[in-house]
């Protein structure tokens, strides 16, 4: 039981990782029904971002929680600003074209990204600094930390605010009403290109603070990290209901269970054939078995209950 109790808190904090970068996907979708496969690689870039400022300011003698504030701020910064980025000058000139044209605009962002930051930073893996404390503690039998703590509840309240923006502020019924029509969401007075821009910034701005999570909790930093990632993030999105918000934490949260516990004993069930690090197949595996039986998701609509 300790084995099974220990991987249900390894799974809580993928799990609220995967939420974070999935609500991205499931925002953008939801208002123009692009899957942004460069995503990923937008909370590759604010991991990396985070490296260099964090890293530059713990050097020239600034304390290690200032310059770890410093590192998320530029982090998010710069994300927000290459969101926007994407949307204007690859996504926008598209969005009347044929639907097949963005997605392949989005793998292409996707690689045009990773070969700049490979250009940047390097092809070797980079060292994330020590931003937090390692403090362990115990509790009945399981091992977690102060890191591992702070990530969920971080998630936890991120993901509550981002609810809070999208169901009680003015901009999120915008959001609200050009991801249900924008035609006549446009003819209310909604900017629709501003409503857009936003679900962009805002999405790379999580992305920005999933990334720092996944440096902070992982202590390592590569341009491709993003790639795999993005792709689970994806699953959790399409798990969860893709479009739908609360699917898409949910989503993120069971991906993250589904992973731990097949790690923790996928051995036992192959008789040692397969090993913990075989865990990525659990996301596509239940990628496959969502397409197959439900495709909508948990929480997602129907094509024709939406249209």
């Amino acid at each position: 039981m300790d084995i099974f109790f220990q991987q249900i808190v390894n799974g809580l904090v993928q799990g609220s990782i995967y939420a974070l970068v999935a609500l991205g996907y499931t925002m953008v979708y939801g208002i123009m029904g692009l899957i942004n496969f460069a995503h990923g690689e937008v909370v590759m870039i604010g991991t990396l971002v985070t490296i260099s400022v964090a890293s530059a300011l713990i050097k020239a003698g600034m304390p290690v929680a200032l310059a770890g504030m410093a590192g998320l701020s530029a982090s998010v910064l710069a994300c927000m600003a290459l969101g926007w980025g994407l949307e204007r000058i690859a996504y926008r000139p598209l969005r009347n074209a044929p639907r097949l044209t963005p997605l392949i605009t989005a793998i292409g962002m996707s690689i045009v990204l990773q070969n700049l930051a490979m250009m940047l930073w390097g092809r070797n893996y980079l060292t994330f600094p020590a931003l937090l404390p390692k403090i362990d503690f115990e509790f009945a039998g399981v091992n977690f930390t102060a890191i591992q703590i702070i990530i969920v509840l971080v998630s936890a309240a991120t993901m509550a605010g981002l609810l809070g923006l999208i169901y009680r502020t003015r901009l999120g019924m915008a959001m609200r009403a050009t991801a249900q029509n924008p035609a006549v969401a446009s003819l209310m007075g909604v900017n629709i290109n501003r409503v857009i821009a936003a679900a962009f910034v805002i999405g790379s701005a999580l992305g920005a603070l999933a990334g720092v999570m996944v440096g902070t909790y992982y202590e390592i930093a590569h341009y491709q990290m993003g790639f795999m990632l993005g792709l689970k993030a994806f699953t959790a999105a399409v798990l969860g209901g893709i479009g739908n918000l609360a699917g898409a934490m949910l989503g993120g949260v069971l991906l993250g269970l589904i992973e731990a516990l097949g790690a923790g004993y996928i051995g036992d069930l192959t008789g040692g054939f397969l090993g913990s690090h075989y865990q990525d197949i659990f996301a596509f595996i239940v990628l496959i078995v969502v397409l197959m039986f439900k495709p909508s998701g948990l929480f997602g609509e129907k094509m024709g209950d939406r249209a």
